[in-house]
């Protein structure tokens, strides 16, 4: 292949700029407060974009499109329950969690804000939910790293090991030079850069066959039943795919999005803001697996790698499509959702190892340019662990994505709904809900996933009754621990009042 072509010059151009604007946050990056939550300073527009393009990794591009272009919109399930579940977490549990976790000692982490919030001198709950973080985001991550490999594998013709190691480098270096401002600010743009790419290939791949009724045609003959969303799937399975959503309240990449923000007075705007563009974007997504359909359909020569691989279709139609410098430019909305995401996930397993394992127990009085540099070596180690997951070729991004938000939707989901909401939780139900919740997730995995129920649903409830029934059967928690909930219950009162 030649590697000076529009597509390859566009593409590293793009890969340029995300390093150039880390290292522009390199010197706004004082404390280690700023290198893992930017100093909570983040605006409206910047909260919402971010945020949205923390959740929307590499499985939105390809993970998503590749399940409809395979079955149809019967898939589509996913996004409808990713859309109420977003909604509800950005109503129910940003604001408090941006005003509980100031008011809960300034708490920089999730473990920070549970060991805070049910007073955990003994930091069981700081361990537990570092390990947890841990545990699951060695999978996340790895789905980044498989997504980012096939994107270089495909554009520039290398081996799946190589491009896996050169992809890795490139969201690595920003992550580690600027921090959470530069994953903050590189979200941003890369978020525009997403929703223009899943507007404009589903659009670009309707005009290219021509004819809405040879589109319908064509797809109904590839997939008789791909148009209808109700077609071929059960009760259950639609359950499944909807208990996406439950995901959301657990996923300590996008909650930290929310602690970041200015002001609680930002969050209403945000909200407004992020599911406007998460919309857009997975219908685009939906739109591009379903319009690809019919257009492989029209031309089976050019369609051996989706029928290989059905995940490659969003970049399949863009190379066939498109003038080589914008296939560059769409191609690298790939990268970009592959980048924010990984590059938030890796932060918040550095933060987790820095600020809740080695300054807790090992070194309480480190400084704050120690702490930002052990942060910096801990991105490192979490993204060869990654690297390690991601090196068999045959893994899928969605299968992957989908254990590890089923692992965090379980395990923290109730944890943060009712730390938020129940001034009656206590410590030991909040450590029986988490380790309920991780354990159902493994155990469901890997002894009843035939039964077809995506493993995110026992989990979540099973923690949720254990949250409330360990709660109840202890003591009522001391005073402190409920004078510090109400001081946060009523400071958010008043943020919400005078908006």
């Amino acid at each position: 292949m030649d590697h000076f072509n529009p597509t390859v010059i566009t593409f590293v151009f793009y890969i340029i700029v995300m390093i150039c604007i880390g290292l522009y946050a390199y010197r706004a990056t004082t404390d280690f407060s700023d290198y893992i939550l930017g100093g909570r300073s983040l605006g409206s527009f910047v909260t919402a974009l971010s945020a949205g393009a923390s959740d929307m990794s590499g499985w939105l591009l390809m993970g998503l499109p590749g399940a409809i272009f395979l079955t149809g919109l019967s898939e589509a399930w996913i996004a409808v329950g990713l859309i109420i579940g977003a909604w509800l977490n950005w109503l129910l549990v940003a604001g408090r969690l941006r005003v509980h976790t100031e008011v809960q000692n300034n708490a920089l982490t999730l473990p920070d804000y549970f060991t805070s919030r049910f007073a955990d001198r003994r930091k069981i709950l700081r361990i537990m939910s570092a390990l947890v973080i841990l545990i699951f985001f060695a999978i996340y991550c790895a789905s980044g790293m498989v997504a980012g490999a096939r994107l270089f594998e495909s554009i520039f013709g290398l081996t799946y090991g190589t491009a896996l190691w050169i992809s890795a480098l490139a969201t690595i270096s920003y992550v580690c030079i600027g921090g959470f401002l530069a994953i903050s600010w590189t979200d941003t743009f890369q978020a525009g850069l997403m929703i223009f790419a899943l507007l404009l290939a589903p659009f670009m791949t309707w005009l290219a066959i021509g004819d809405t009724h040879q589109l319908t045609q064509l797809i109904e003959t590839a997939r008789p039943h791909a148009s209808s969303i109700f077609s071929g799937v059960s009760g259950l399975a639609i359950l499944s795919s909807m208990a996406w959503g439950l995901g959301y309240f657990g996923q300590p990449h996008i909650l930290v999005r929310f602690m970041a923000a200015d002001s609680v007075r930002s969050i209403p705007a945000a909200r407004k803001i992020g599911m406007s563009w998460m919309i857009l974007c997975l219908g685009g997504a939906v739109a591009v697996g379903y319009i690809g359909i019919a257009w492989f359909q029209l031309h089976p020569e050019l369609a051996a790698t989706v029928q290989q691989n059905p995940e490659t279709v969003f970049m399949e139609l863009t190379k066939i499509l498109f003038n080589p410098w914008v296939a560059g430019v769409v191609l690298a909305a790939i990268l970009s959702a592959v980048m924010s995401t990984l590059s938030c996930q890796l932060l918040v397993c550095s933060s987790t190892l820095t600020e809740d394992l080695y300054k807790a127990f090992f070194r309480k009085n480190a400084s704050q340019h120690e702490l930002v540099w052990v942060g910096r070596l801990m991105v490192l180690a979490i993204a060869v662990l990654a690297i390690v997951l991601a090196f068999n070729p045959e893994s899928k991004v969605l299968g992957l994505v989908a254990y590890a938000w089923a692992g965090f939707g379980a395990a923290f989901g109730p944890l943060i709904i009712l730390s938020l909401l129940w001034k009656r939780m206590t410590l030991n139900g909040a450590l029986a809900g988490m380790i309920v919740g991780a354990v159902t997730v493994i155990l469901w995995k890997n002894t009843l996933a035939h039964v077809g129920l995506y493993e995110i649903v026992p989990g979540f409830v099973l923690s949720f009754i254990s949250i409330i029934v360990v709660s109840l059967m202890g003591k009522a928690p001391e005073q402190d621990i409920i004078d510090r909930f109400e001081q946060s219950e009523q400071v958010y009162a008043r943020e919400m009042k005078n908006l």
